[in-house]
């Protein structure tokens, strides 16, 4: 017997052998008991009682395995139980806030979106879209069949992991926006964590899109900013004050750029954000998102034409991304998702002319799995991993 089979009853342990279960569960979705057995490394036995556990707590459930394969002949020996997150049972709040919008979820363990809600942000200085946000994830809240268990906020500014200040959104017009705290305020007892919408997207696609089982990743959304989020190593990048990542920023044009909300001259987001993409498209500075997606989608070779300076911007900002962190990955969501297909021999050729060759080698550029959700289900995913560090002390067991 092996010491960790010793130790299985001490409580240690067994908050940390749950755990290991319960992430499985979240992330992999429904398995038999046999394969979490195996997983783990845990008896037969031990796996059975953890599992009970997770039930009794409303984390999981339990239904009887057929007793034959999906290829219709009997099963030899006993069959193993199904074990699969009970979504019902508890759940988490997401909310992304946009430039001109909210949007908020009811997430159920295992990543499945319960409800949605998408309302307009007339105004976004920063009481007002906290107001938004607040009575937004209450009627959600209200509607829910389980238990919640906190509230992930993602914003398109750099943030301060440790208390959900955001220091600037230069698209908003924040600085030094205390909205952790205002949140908090507004939805007493309830456990809030506002992270940088790039962390968001980035962490959602490794846990559960595209990146997953890549190391070394990074996520580059295009909306009237740049958000980014990067992962090294299999762990994201947030730097001394949870501030890394913030690619937008990065200077493609110079001195002779555009001026960004920054403040500075040339920034990545000025040459590749919704405006640029609009103006290249020949559409009014005031175009809507969706009609500069309508126009991607229906482009033709006039349009690409005119699309090829933004793609030239991007291929350049790529190829420093690929210069300083190697990733193995890099997942273009938001409009870009949009704009890559159109441009995406352009944005290749200018990437490997300014990239050294040998990290561009090893680079993939792809599309979000999880679409415009990334970064909403991000959110979700910042309060998911505090659950899974301890589902007892969350779950209260």
């Amino acid at each position: 017997m092996s010491v960790r089979e010793t130790l299985a009853g001490s409580p240690d342990v067994r908050r940390t052998n749950l755990a290991v279960l319960l992430r499985h569960l979240h992330l992999d979705g429904a398995m038999r008991r046999a394969e979490l057995t195996d997983r783990s490394g845990l008896t037969r036995s031990t796996v059975a009682g953890l599992v009970g556990e997770l039930g009794r707590l409303g984390a999981v459930e339990q239904t009887a395995a057929s007793t034959t394969s999906t290829a219709g002949t009997p099963t030899r020996g006993r069959p193993s139980p199904v074990v699969r997150p009970c979504p019902l049972g508890v759940q988490v709040l997401a909310a992304e806030v946009r430039v001109d919008q909210v949007e908020v979820a009811l997430v159920g363990l295992g990543g499945t979106v319960l409800h949605r809600d998408s309302r307009p942000l007339p105004d976004p200085s920063p009481e007002p879209t906290a107001d938004l946000v607040a009575r937004s994830v209450a009627d959600l809240a209200h509607a829910a069949p389980g238990r919640v268990l906190g509230l992930g906020v993602a914003v398109p500014g750099v943030t301060r992991h440790r208390d959900g200040a955001v220091r600037f959104a230069p698209n908003l017009s924040w600085r030094d926006v205390s909205f952790g705290r205002m949140l908090s305020d507004r939805l007493p007892g309830t456990d809030v964590r506002v992270v940088n919408d790039g962390d968001a997207g980035v962490l959602a696609e490794h846990l559960r899109g595209v990146a997953r089982g890549c190391d070394d990743v990074v996520f580059v959304e295009g909306e009237v900013g740049v958000g980014s989020g990067v992962v090294v190593d299999g762990k994201p990048l947030v730097g001394a004050g949870g501030y890394a990542g913030e690619l937008g920023h990065i200077a493609v044009a110079g001195l002779g750029g555009r001026r960004c909300r920054c403040g500075s001259d040339g920034c990545w987001e000025t040459e590749i954000g919704l405006d640029a993409v609009a103006r290249a498209l020949g559409l009014g500075p005031d175009a809507s998102r969706r009609a500069v997606v309508d126009a991607l989608r229906t482009a033709g070779d006039e349009e690409v034409r005119r699309l090829e300076p933004v793609a030239r911007h991007l291929g350049a900002g790529l190829a420093t991304v690929v210069n300083i962190f190697n990733p193995s990955l890099v997942v273009l969501g938001g409009l870009l998702r949009e704009l890559y297909p159109c441009v995406a021999a352009e944005v290749r050729r200018t990437m490997v002319r300014g990239a050294l060759a040998a990290p561009v080698e090893q680079v993939r550029l792809a599309l979000p799995e999880l679409g415009d959700d990334a970064v909403l289900l991000g959110a979700a995913e910042a309060v998911w991993q505090r659950v899974l560090l301890d589902p007892v002390a969350a779950l209260g067991g």
